[in-house]
């Protein structure tokens, strides 16, 4: 008998494998100097164990070539990061923060299995190649289905809105370099679900398909990136910036369904591309970002931005990391994330060329959600990097920091050159991807090109003209720089050099309660959005007198629409449903009996009608 355990080495399954390797290895790297201290002994061996366990069940996920093993990796993994998310135990936030993931999580799982039940009931197997031949014949109406309920499954894993409840709770109460593993890894083993069930399984489908994915990424993308500007939790803030990450991926996976469907298969190809390669920048870069935050939180013992300030000064090392992360996720050239969403544009802009007058506006409508998303991006992490790392310490935690132990540096050192290696050889890298995107479509790429002239310039080949060089704008940069600074060394060298204070408006001495705020930061923001935010606040004045107050407390808070509007309803109403039921067991034995009497009277008589 042939043993269900086999592995898949196909272009996807290796990609994705790639991808867990570049994160979980700096990730291990980090957490050598992370545990220590604060996590000693017994406990610094536990981290290590679960982050190993944890690591090794996501390449489990991509590379078994059987469902049933698939869902045995799928539910090992969702195990062993609740038990790292678990980790503080003694903290009430984690066992929280345990509880809702473990909740969503299985929810998930059960509309997959759901779906491979129904699938192996059309193949007879849970060989995948034996159930992507039975899909062939699957009928339409079931496939829709089928593909509804991978969506979900897969969706709930990945944070897709609004099955993104549990990741801006979980997320964060992991340790730092778990935060970065489920972060830049965990969630995009959903993607590889969709790649590998929706795609490459359950084949083309009809074009609602895409346009479904297409609107739940706009809106993954822009509720994320919002709520991310409201945050002062450093971590929840990055938890956020995932949803909004995860939409901008899915904007190229949606793409590729709709292209499919419309047999455009250059487009198709060239969207997963877009897709995929924003799957591994995001890895790479939030990556990054998490291991700065846990860098942060172990130098400072806290994650709130409000009480840090001035941290370039004590931490310039990881201040520089946090900052080329930053830059990366907001897509500023010539950095990875740039090339990923400038490619994700191009897949608008084809789709409008070559689309008829109404999916034309669709189209543009997509590629201003993703050009608002990155805008407010941007302004995000001027806020994050601005408030942590710049200015005057606003705590004595803040003043007192010191910069992380070097295994901890080097991880950050590595995703660091990652980041700029990724968007400087974007030709080799789109190359690489265009065998792995055709690979998943059933579609032979080669023919295809995407680059050309010598690994240097990047080309659509639905568009002459339109081509992008992040060599060539390294290199312009360099030159601006260069020039810029011969001229003042040339031209201001001579001049004298005045020191003065900044001006303080009067006051004698300016402090850190003179600086500019998160909160503040944040307002226009709070302000425009306000009709999704539903924003409120909290003020309360001590006073010595009726004209003198002493103190002044002000909070203010967004409303959390999904939470309050959808989960808190219906976990009500389970409740109530569960108290009703409970009536019908009140421990009467006449009771259970007339149970028994009516059940068998009914099935008489059903048996009897039929």
């Amino acid at each position: 008998m042939n043993s269900p355990l086999t592995f898949l080495y196909d272009p996807l399954s290796l990609f994705f494998l790639g991808v867990i390797l570049i994160v979980a290895i700096p990730s291990l790297v980090y957490s050598i100097g992370y545990f220590k201290g604060s996590h000693k002994g017994a406990k610094a061996i536990e981290g290590e164990f679960l982050t190993l366990a944890f690591v090794s069940s996501m390449a489990l996920v991509v590379t078994v070539n059987n469902a049933f093993i698939f869902l045995v990796a799928w539910e090992l993994m969702s195990l062993t990061s609740y038990f790292l998310v678990l980790f503080e135990r003694e903290n009430e936030r984690s066992v929280r923060a345990g509880t809702i993931y473990i909740i969503m999580t299985h929810i998930g799982t059960a509309f997959l299995i759901t779906a491979f039940l129904i699938m192996y009931r059309q193949a007879g197997s849970f060989d995948l190649l034996a159930i992507k031949a039975a899909c062939l014949t699957m009928p339409a109406q079931l496939k829709d289905i089928v593909f509804i309920f991978l969506l979900i499954g897969f969706g709930t894993k990945a944070g897709i809105v609004p099955l993104h409840v549990w990741l801006p709770y979980a997320h964060p109460q992991a340790p730092s370099p778990v935060s970065s593993l489920m972060s830049g890894v965990m969630i995009k083993t959903a993607i590889y679900g969709m790649a590998r069930f929706i795609i490459d399984i359950l084949g083309v489908g009809a074009p609602w398909w895409g346009l479904l994915v297409l609107v739940l990424a706009a809106v993954s993308s822009l509720v994320g990136v919002i709520y991310a500007l409201m945050e002062h939790d450093i971590k929840k803030l990055l938890a956020y910036h995932s949803v909004e990450n995860i939409g901008i991926i899915l904007f190229g996976v949606g793409a590729c369904l709709f292209f499919l469907s419309m047999k455009m298969n250059v487009l198709a190809v060239f969207a997963l591309i877009a897709g995929l390669y924003h799957l591994v920048n995001h890895a790479i870069f939030k990556g990054l970002l998490f291991l700065c935050a846990g860098s942060v939180y172990k130098a400072t013992g806290t994650r709130d931005i409000e009480k840090l300030g001035g941290l370039i000064h004590n931490m310039p090392q990881t201040a520089a990391y946090f900052l080329l992360g930053a830059l990366a996720i907001s897509a500023i050239p010539p950095l990875n994330g740039f090339v990923s969403e400038w490619l994700t544009f191009q897949v608008f802009f084809a789709g409008a060329v070559q689309g008829t007058n109404g999916i034309k506006v669709f189209w543009g409508l997509c590629a201003a959600a993703l050009a608002f998303t990155s805008g407010l991006a941007a302004a995000c992490f001027v806020k994050a990097f601005g408030i942590t790392f710049l200015g005057l310490p606003r705590s004595r935690q803040a003043q007192d920091a010191k910069e992380v132990s070097s295994s901890m540096r080097f991880g950050m050192l590595f995703l660091s050159l990652l980041v700029v290696i990724f968007g400087l050889a974007a030709v080799p890298i789109i190359r690489l991807l265009t065998r792995v995107s055709g690979s998943v479509c059933g579609i032979d790429t080669g023919a295809m090109s995407f680059g050309i002239n010598n690994f240097v310039i990047v080309t659509p080949v639905f568009e002459k003209g339109i081509y992008l060089s992040t060599p060539l704008i390294a290199l312009s940069l360099l030159a601006i720089i260069s020039i810029a600074g011969g001229a003042f060394y040339l031209f201001l060298r001579h001049r004298p050099l005045a020191v003065n204070k900044t001006w303080d408006c009067g006051y004698y001495k300016l402090s850190a309660r003179h600086e500019y705020t998160a909160t503040a930061f944040s307002k226009p923001f709070r302000i425009a959005f306000s009709f999704f935010l539903m924003p409120y606040r909290k003020t309360q004045k001590i006073r010595d007198s009726f004209y003198h107050v002493k103190s002044l407390i002000y909070e203010t808070h967004t409303t959390p629409v999904f939470k309050k509007y959808m989960y808190i309803p219906m976990i009500n109403s389970a409740i109530n449903i569960a108290r009703f039921l409970r009536r019908l067991q009140p421990g009467s034995i006449h009771l259970y009996i007339a149970y028994i009497f009516v059940t068998a009277v009914a099935l008489i008589i059903f048996r009897g009608h039929f």
